[in-house]
Protein backbone atom coordinates (compact mmCIF):
# COMPACT_ATOMS: atom_id res chain seq x y z
CA UNK A 1 0.00 0.00 0.00
CA UNK A 2 1.97 3.02 -0.73
CA UNK A 3 2.56 5.23 1.56
CA UNK A 4 -0.45 8.54 2.15
CA UNK A 5 2.45 10.75 2.41
CA UNK A 6 3.53 11.06 -0.88
CA UNK A 7 -0.14 11.41 -2.57
CA UNK A 8 0.11 14.99 -3.84
CA UNK A 9 2.98 13.92 -5.88
CA UNK A 10 0.44 12.10 -8.37
CA UNK A 11 -1.08 15.51 -9.31
CA UNK A 12 2.48 16.54 -10.75
CA UNK A 13 3.48 16.84 -14.45
CA UNK A 14 7.23 16.11 -13.64
CA UNK A 15 8.63 12.30 -12.50
CA UNK A 16 9.17 11.91 -9.13
CA UNK A 17 10.76 9.50 -7.04
CA UNK A 18 11.62 8.52 -3.25
CA UNK A 19 14.59 6.40 -2.87
CA UNK A 20 15.10 4.65 0.25
CA UNK A 21 18.68 4.13 2.26
CA UNK A 22 19.45 1.18 0.00
CA UNK A 23 18.44 3.13 -3.12
CA UNK A 24 15.96 1.18 -3.87
CA UNK A 25 12.28 2.76 -5.07
CA UNK A 26 9.80 3.42 -1.75
CA UNK A 27 7.20 5.59 -4.38
CA UNK A 28 7.36 6.41 -8.18
CA UNK A 29 4.46 9.55 -9.02
CA UNK A 30 2.16 8.87 -11.63
CA UNK A 31 4.06 10.92 -14.27
CA UNK A 32 7.24 8.56 -13.75
CA UNK A 33 4.89 5.83 -14.21
CA UNK A 34 3.90 6.92 -17.78
CA UNK A 35 6.78 7.85 -18.94
CA UNK A 36 8.63 4.27 -17.58
CA UNK A 37 5.31 2.43 -18.96
CA UNK A 38 5.54 0.49 -15.76
CA UNK A 39 3.04 -0.05 -12.77
CA UNK A 40 3.74 1.44 -9.39
CA UNK A 41 3.70 -2.71 -8.20
CA UNK A 42 5.94 -3.17 -10.81
CA UNK A 43 8.96 -0.02 -9.93
CA UNK A 44 8.72 -0.60 -6.38
CA UNK A 45 11.97 -1.61 -4.98
CA UNK A 46 13.50 -1.69 -8.37
CA UNK A 47 17.16 -0.26 -7.53
CA UNK A 48 17.07 3.22 -8.76
CA UNK A 49 20.40 3.62 -9.97
CA UNK A 50 19.70 0.90 -12.39
CA UNK A 51 17.36 3.01 -14.03
CA UNK A 52 19.70 5.14 -15.54
CA UNK A 53 22.38 5.20 -18.42
CA UNK A 54 24.69 6.76 -16.02
CA UNK A 55 24.62 4.34 -12.96
CA UNK A 56 27.82 5.65 -11.25
CA UNK A 57 26.49 9.46 -11.17
CA UNK A 58 22.83 8.78 -9.84
CA UNK A 59 24.74 6.39 -7.02
CA UNK A 60 26.96 9.32 -5.83
CA UNK A 61 24.30 11.72 -5.87
CA UNK A 62 22.35 9.94 -3.14
CA UNK A 63 25.25 9.22 -1.37
CA UNK A 64 26.12 13.00 -1.17
CA UNK A 65 22.05 13.70 -0.96
CA UNK A 66 22.41 11.73 2.57
CA UNK A 67 25.65 13.35 3.79
CA UNK A 68 24.20 16.78 3.21
CA UNK A 69 26.55 17.75 1.07
CA UNK A 70 24.08 19.99 -0.99
CA UNK A 71 20.59 21.40 -0.75
CA UNK A 72 19.76 20.58 -4.61
CA UNK A 73 21.96 18.71 -6.84
CA UNK A 74 21.30 19.42 -10.48
CA UNK A 75 22.53 17.42 -13.86
CA UNK A 76 21.44 16.37 -17.09
CA UNK A 77 21.02 12.73 -17.55
CA UNK A 78 19.29 9.39 -19.14
CA UNK A 79 16.08 7.11 -18.00
CA UNK A 80 16.25 3.57 -19.48
CA UNK A 81 13.19 2.69 -20.67
CA UNK A 82 12.35 -1.34 -21.30
CA UNK A 83 11.58 -1.53 -24.92
CA UNK A 84 12.31 2.59 -25.73
CA UNK A 85 14.91 4.76 -26.50
CA UNK A 86 16.54 6.50 -23.33
CA UNK A 87 14.87 9.47 -21.83
CA UNK A 88 16.58 12.88 -21.65
CA UNK A 89 15.97 14.28 -18.16
CA UNK A 90 16.64 16.59 -15.92
CA UNK A 91 17.51 15.55 -12.90
CA UNK A 92 17.30 17.76 -9.35
CA UNK A 93 17.93 15.37 -6.29
CA UNK A 94 17.29 16.87 -3.13
CA UNK A 95 17.18 15.61 0.50
CA UNK A 96 14.22 14.71 2.42
CA UNK A 97 13.16 15.44 6.20
CA UNK A 98 13.18 11.75 6.65
CA UNK A 99 17.11 10.81 6.52
CA UNK A 100 16.43 7.69 5.39
CA UNK A 101 14.67 9.09 1.78
CA UNK A 102 15.70 10.87 -0.48
CA UNK A 103 13.96 12.69 -3.33
CA UNK A 104 14.56 13.06 -7.51
CA UNK A 105 12.85 15.03 -9.45
CA UNK A 106 12.93 14.67 -13.03
CA UNK A 107 11.71 17.44 -16.19
CA UNK A 108 11.91 16.28 -19.38
CA UNK A 109 14.75 18.42 -20.65
CA UNK A 110 12.16 19.94 -23.36
CA UNK A 111 10.43 21.17 -20.36
CA UNK A 112 13.43 22.19 -18.61
CA UNK A 113 14.63 24.19 -21.86
CA UNK A 114 11.18 26.03 -22.06
CA UNK A 115 11.47 26.93 -18.69
CA UNK A 116 14.78 28.48 -19.19
CA UNK A 117 13.39 30.28 -22.42
CA UNK A 118 10.46 31.60 -20.70
CA UNK A 119 12.42 32.97 -17.88
CA UNK A 120 14.84 34.58 -20.76
CA UNK A 121 11.96 35.78 -22.23
CA UNK A 122 10.54 37.34 -19.44
CA UNK A 123 14.43 39.26 -18.38
CA UNK A 124 14.19 40.31 -21.92
CA UNK A 125 10.91 41.63 -21.81
CA UNK A 126 11.23 43.63 -19.01
CA UNK A 127 15.06 45.21 -19.83
CA UNK A 128 13.28 46.07 -23.51
CA UNK A 129 10.23 48.27 -21.41
CA UNK A 130 12.86 49.71 -19.33
CA UNK A 131 15.13 50.66 -22.38
CA UNK A 132 11.74 51.58 -24.45
CA UNK A 133 10.51 53.85 -22.05
CA UNK A 134 13.75 55.73 -21.39
CA UNK A 135 14.92 55.92 -24.83
CA UNK A 136 11.17 57.42 -26.04
CA UNK A 137 11.55 59.99 -22.85
CA UNK A 138 14.83 60.81 -24.43
CA UNK A 139 13.49 61.16 -28.20
CA UNK A 140 10.05 62.73 -27.17
CA UNK A 141 11.86 65.89 -25.11
CA UNK A 142 13.93 67.33 -28.03
CA UNK A 143 11.19 66.47 -30.86
CA UNK A 144 9.43 68.71 -29.73
CA UNK A 145 11.18 71.48 -29.85
CA UNK A 146 12.66 70.22 -33.56
CA UNK A 147 9.32 70.68 -34.54
CA UNK A 148 8.95 73.97 -33.04
CA UNK A 149 11.13 76.12 -34.60
CA UNK A 150 10.78 74.23 -38.32
CA UNK A 151 7.59 75.64 -37.51
CA UNK A 152 8.85 79.37 -36.27
CA UNK A 153 11.88 79.15 -39.24
CA UNK A 154 8.67 78.67 -41.65
CA UNK A 155 7.43 81.57 -40.83
CA UNK A 156 10.68 83.93 -41.69
CA UNK A 157 10.87 82.12 -45.24
CA UNK A 158 9.65 83.78 -47.87
CA UNK A 159 10.91 81.14 -50.70
CA UNK A 160 8.28 78.46 -51.48
CA UNK A 161 11.36 75.97 -52.18
CA UNK A 162 12.54 76.87 -48.63
CA UNK A 163 9.28 76.11 -47.21
CA UNK A 164 9.44 72.93 -48.51
CA UNK A 165 12.48 71.91 -45.89
CA UNK A 166 10.97 72.73 -43.37
CA UNK A 167 7.52 71.06 -43.53
CA UNK A 168 9.81 68.15 -44.50
CA UNK A 169 10.98 68.43 -40.67
CA UNK A 170 7.48 68.78 -39.26
CA UNK A 171 6.63 66.04 -41.25
CA UNK A 172 9.55 63.27 -39.94
CA UNK A 173 9.02 64.90 -36.56
CA UNK A 174 5.18 64.29 -36.56
CA UNK A 175 6.32 60.35 -37.94
CA UNK A 176 8.63 59.65 -35.03
CA UNK A 177 6.40 61.17 -32.62
CA UNK A 178 3.37 58.42 -33.96
CA UNK A 179 6.32 56.26 -32.90
CA UNK A 180 7.11 57.45 -30.00
CA UNK A 181 3.67 57.16 -28.82
CA UNK A 182 3.22 54.11 -29.80
CA UNK A 183 6.12 52.51 -27.90
CA UNK A 184 4.73 54.02 -24.71
CA UNK A 185 1.24 53.16 -24.92
CA UNK A 186 1.27 49.81 -23.72
CA UNK A 187 2.41 51.29 -20.46
CA UNK A 188 0.79 53.98 -20.13
CA UNK A 189 -2.61 52.69 -20.30
CA UNK A 190 -3.70 51.17 -16.72
CA UNK A 191 -4.91 47.19 -16.68
CA UNK A 192 -8.38 47.23 -16.87
CA UNK A 193 -9.68 44.09 -14.89
CA UNK A 194 -13.36 42.20 -15.96
CA UNK A 195 -14.73 38.74 -16.86
CA UNK A 196 -13.07 37.70 -20.00
CA UNK A 197 -14.67 35.05 -22.40
CA UNK A 198 -11.66 34.06 -24.65
CA UNK A 199 -14.16 33.54 -27.10
CA UNK A 200 -15.42 36.66 -27.59
CA UNK A 201 -11.97 37.43 -28.15
CA UNK A 202 -11.09 35.09 -30.99
CA UNK A 203 -14.37 36.48 -32.42
CA UNK A 204 -13.64 40.21 -32.20
CA UNK A 205 -10.60 39.25 -33.91
CA UNK A 206 -11.56 36.95 -36.42
CA UNK A 207 -14.60 39.56 -37.49
CA UNK A 208 -11.88 42.10 -38.02
CA UNK A 209 -8.87 39.93 -39.72
CA UNK A 210 -12.04 38.73 -42.28
CA UNK A 211 -13.09 42.67 -42.52
CA UNK A 212 -9.70 43.53 -43.76
CA UNK A 213 -8.74 40.51 -45.79
CA UNK A 214 -12.12 39.59 -47.12
CA UNK A 215 -10.99 37.49 -50.33
CA UNK A 216 -8.82 34.44 -50.58
CA UNK A 217 -8.72 33.76 -46.45
CA UNK A 218 -10.24 31.41 -44.10
CA UNK A 219 -10.37 32.45 -40.62
CA UNK A 220 -11.30 28.81 -39.02
CA UNK A 221 -12.51 27.74 -35.40
CA UNK A 222 -11.61 25.40 -33.21
CA UNK A 223 -13.02 26.07 -29.94
CA UNK A 224 -13.48 24.41 -26.54
CA UNK A 225 -16.42 25.77 -25.28
CA UNK A 226 -15.77 23.89 -21.82
CA UNK A 227 -13.15 26.86 -21.21
CA UNK A 228 -14.02 28.90 -18.38
CA UNK A 229 -14.33 32.73 -17.86
CA UNK A 230 -11.27 34.37 -16.20
CA UNK A 231 -10.12 37.73 -14.83
CA UNK A 232 -8.53 39.98 -16.99
CA UNK A 233 -8.26 43.21 -19.63
CA UNK A 234 -9.85 41.91 -22.62
CA UNK A 235 -9.05 44.91 -25.01
CA UNK A 236 -5.89 43.99 -24.06
CA UNK A 237 -6.36 40.58 -25.29
CA UNK A 238 -8.19 41.59 -28.41
CA UNK A 239 -4.88 43.19 -29.56
CA UNK A 240 -2.34 40.91 -28.73
CA UNK A 241 -4.46 38.04 -30.41
CA UNK A 242 -5.11 40.75 -33.30
CA UNK A 243 -1.41 41.65 -33.49
CA UNK A 244 -0.42 37.76 -34.28
CA UNK A 245 -3.32 37.33 -37.20
CA UNK A 246 -2.68 40.28 -38.52
CA UNK A 247 0.92 39.34 -39.29
CA UNK A 248 -0.22 35.94 -40.12
CA UNK A 249 -2.65 37.23 -42.50
CA UNK A 250 -0.24 39.61 -44.15
CA UNK A 251 2.51 36.37 -44.66
CA UNK A 252 -0.05 34.55 -46.47
CA UNK A 253 -0.58 36.87 -49.25
CA UNK A 254 0.41 34.79 -51.94
CA UNK A 255 -1.22 32.24 -50.94
CA UNK A 256 -4.45 34.52 -50.56
CA UNK A 257 -4.17 34.88 -54.14
CA UNK A 258 -4.65 31.64 -54.98
CA UNK A 259 -7.36 30.94 -52.16
CA UNK A 260 -6.26 28.54 -50.33
CA UNK A 261 -4.92 30.80 -47.41
CA UNK A 262 -5.93 30.11 -43.90
CA UNK A 263 -5.63 30.67 -40.10
CA UNK A 264 -6.83 28.48 -37.40
CA UNK A 265 -7.69 29.90 -33.99
CA UNK A 266 -8.38 26.96 -31.39
CA UNK A 267 -8.82 27.21 -27.81
CA UNK A 268 -7.80 23.95 -25.16
CA UNK A 269 -7.04 24.04 -21.11
CA UNK A 270 -3.89 23.16 -20.17
CA UNK A 271 -3.27 20.87 -16.97
CA UNK A 272 -0.57 20.55 -14.21
CA UNK A 273 1.32 23.44 -16.38
CA UNK A 274 4.39 25.20 -15.34
CA UNK A 275 4.66 29.51 -16.86
CA UNK A 276 8.10 31.05 -15.67
CA UNK A 277 8.62 28.79 -12.80
CA UNK A 278 4.92 28.97 -11.17
CA UNK A 279 2.91 25.90 -11.34
CA UNK A 280 -0.90 26.28 -12.60
CA UNK A 281 -3.36 23.53 -12.24
CA UNK A 282 -4.90 24.96 -15.22
CA UNK A 283 -4.23 27.26 -18.01
CA UNK A 284 -5.81 28.83 -21.15
CA UNK A 285 -3.96 27.72 -24.46
CA UNK A 286 -4.85 29.50 -27.65
CA UNK A 287 -3.27 28.92 -30.79
CA UNK A 288 -2.81 31.07 -33.78
CA UNK A 289 -1.86 29.08 -36.65
CA UNK A 290 -1.65 29.71 -40.44
CA UNK A 291 -0.51 27.67 -43.61
CA UNK A 292 2.04 30.60 -44.29
CA UNK A 293 5.53 30.75 -45.37
CA UNK A 294 6.93 30.81 -42.22
CA UNK A 295 9.24 32.63 -40.20
CA UNK A 296 12.59 34.06 -41.27
CA UNK A 297 15.66 32.22 -39.23
CA UNK A 298 17.41 35.16 -39.33
CA UNK A 299 15.14 36.91 -36.88
CA UNK A 300 13.67 33.58 -35.12
CA UNK A 301 15.59 34.75 -32.08
CA UNK A 302 14.51 37.91 -31.87
CA UNK A 303 11.28 37.37 -32.88
CA UNK A 304 9.22 39.59 -29.71
CA UNK A 305 12.29 42.19 -29.74
CA UNK A 306 10.84 45.89 -30.34
CA UNK A 307 11.00 47.09 -34.05
CA UNK A 308 12.35 43.78 -35.23
CA UNK A 309 9.95 42.20 -38.26
CA UNK A 310 9.82 40.29 -40.90
CA UNK A 311 8.09 42.33 -43.29
CA UNK A 312 9.24 45.57 -45.41
CA UNK A 313 7.34 48.45 -44.11
CA UNK A 314 6.66 46.31 -41.00
CA UNK A 315 7.31 48.34 -37.33
CA UNK A 316 8.32 45.56 -35.67
CA UNK A 317 5.84 46.78 -32.34
CA UNK A 318 2.86 43.91 -33.01
CA UNK A 319 4.71 40.88 -31.25
CA UNK A 320 6.18 43.14 -28.78
CA UNK A 321 3.30 44.69 -27.44
CA UNK A 322 1.27 40.50 -27.81
CA UNK A 323 4.07 39.87 -25.60
CA UNK A 324 4.07 42.75 -23.12
CA UNK A 325 -0.17 42.27 -22.78
CA UNK A 326 0.35 38.77 -22.40
CA UNK A 327 2.64 38.87 -19.78
CA UNK A 328 0.19 41.30 -17.87
CA UNK A 329 -1.41 38.39 -17.46
CA UNK A 330 1.18 36.26 -15.98
CA UNK A 331 1.13 34.41 -19.27
CA UNK A 332 3.74 33.47 -21.94
CA UNK A 333 3.59 33.32 -26.10
CA UNK A 334 5.65 30.60 -26.96
CA UNK A 335 6.02 30.10 -31.53
CA UNK A 336 6.83 26.95 -33.51
CA UNK A 337 7.61 28.09 -37.01
CA UNK A 338 8.74 26.14 -40.74
CA UNK A 339 7.63 26.57 -44.08
CA UNK A 340 3.77 25.70 -44.45
CA UNK A 341 2.78 26.47 -40.94
CA UNK A 342 3.15 28.55 -38.02
CA UNK A 343 1.81 28.48 -34.81
CA UNK A 344 1.49 30.87 -32.11
CA UNK A 345 0.47 29.61 -28.84
CA UNK A 346 -0.41 31.63 -25.75
CA UNK A 347 -0.43 30.36 -22.08
CA UNK A 348 -2.23 32.36 -19.28
CA UNK A 349 -2.88 30.70 -16.45
CA UNK A 350 -7.03 29.81 -15.44
CA UNK A 351 -8.20 30.09 -11.76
Amino acid sequence: MPDKRFNALDLLATLVLVVRRDNRVLFANASFEDVMGLSRRNLQDVDVPGLFVDEAAIAQSLKGARRHDFSALRFDAQLKRPGAEPYAVHVVVASSEDPDEVLIELLPQETQSRQDREERQLEHAQANKELIRNLAHEIKNPLGGIRGAAQLLQLELDSRDLTEYTQVIVREADRLQTLVDRLLAPHRRPHVVGNVNIHEVCERVRTLILAEFPKGLQVQRDYDISLPEFRGDMEQLIQAVLNIAHNAAQALSERMATGDARIVLSTRIARQITLVKHRYRLALELHVTDNGPGIPEDIKDRLFHPLVSGRDGGSGLGLNLAQTFVQQHQGVIECDSQPGRTDFKILIPLP
